[in-house]
């Protein structure tokens, strides 16, 4: 039996994908996490196989949760179920710990196959990511600017192409103003970039459209 906890901070989600794996014998859900701090206390509280996770949640969420749960349980098998397209956040997800990246259009039948791909100890991504893992492994002098960037600078950039301004950002992320702007500046700086609109239009050029779509 596979024990499976669900994290995704909206329920709809949460209840879709039980009411998918009720159908199979093989798959329980044991928990359910609307939040990083949730996964968190799941994580150190109960002993379960398999974490399906949503990459944007309240709080700690993203590549700093899946380096915080791989740190607690390095052997725990996390999936990616994401709303996000994959060459936006699989292969950075796949490099801090994740063992597969689906996103939430795909067929449930995908899911059922990465769920038990995952928990015989494999990992779960489309060809199109397994090409972008091989070239990064063959020639890592070819880095797109993002690229360069550390996640926190990803996680802060995300949130500065939605047009958040510095103080949210600070909020969201719970950190202070004064680091969010050193981290703001070092984006700039290596994106040779002044502005936040040139960070907005690069983000569209290089196919991170779905993150700017709340500015259009």
């Amino acid at each position: 039996m596979i024990r499976i906890l669900i994290a995704d901070d909206h329920a709809v989600v949460r209840q879709g994908v039980k009411q998918i794996l009720a159908d199979y014998t093989d798959m329980t859900v044991i928990g359910e996490a609307a939040s990083g701090s949730e996964v968190i206390q799941f994580v150190h509280a109960y002993s379960f196989d398999l974490l399906i996770l949503d990459m944007s949640m309240p709080g700690r969420s993203g590549i700093e949760l899946i380096k915080q749960v791989k740190m607690d349980k390095p052997r725990l098998p996390i999936l990616i179920f994401s709303m996000h397209e994959e060459q936006q956040y699989a292969v950075r997800s796949l490099k801090a710990g994740a063992s597969g990246y689906l996103t939430k259009n795909s067929n449930p039948n995908n899911l059922i196959a990465a769920i038990r791909k995952l928990a015989a100890g494999g990992h779960y991504f489309t060809p199109a990511v397994a090409e972008k893992l091989a070239e990064d492994a063959i020639a890592s002098q070819s880095v797109l600017p993002h690229e360069q960037l550390s996640d926190r600078e990803f996680q802060v950039f995300e949130w500065l192409v939605t047009g958040a301004t510095v103080t949210k950002i600070a909020d969201e992320l719970c950190l202070s103003v004064k680091t969010v702007s050193t981290h703001k500046h070092n984006i700039l700086e290596k994106l040779e970039m002044r502005t936040c609109v040139e960070l907005i239009r690069y983000a569209m050029a290089y196919g991170l459209a779905n993150i700017v779509a709340d500015c259009l």
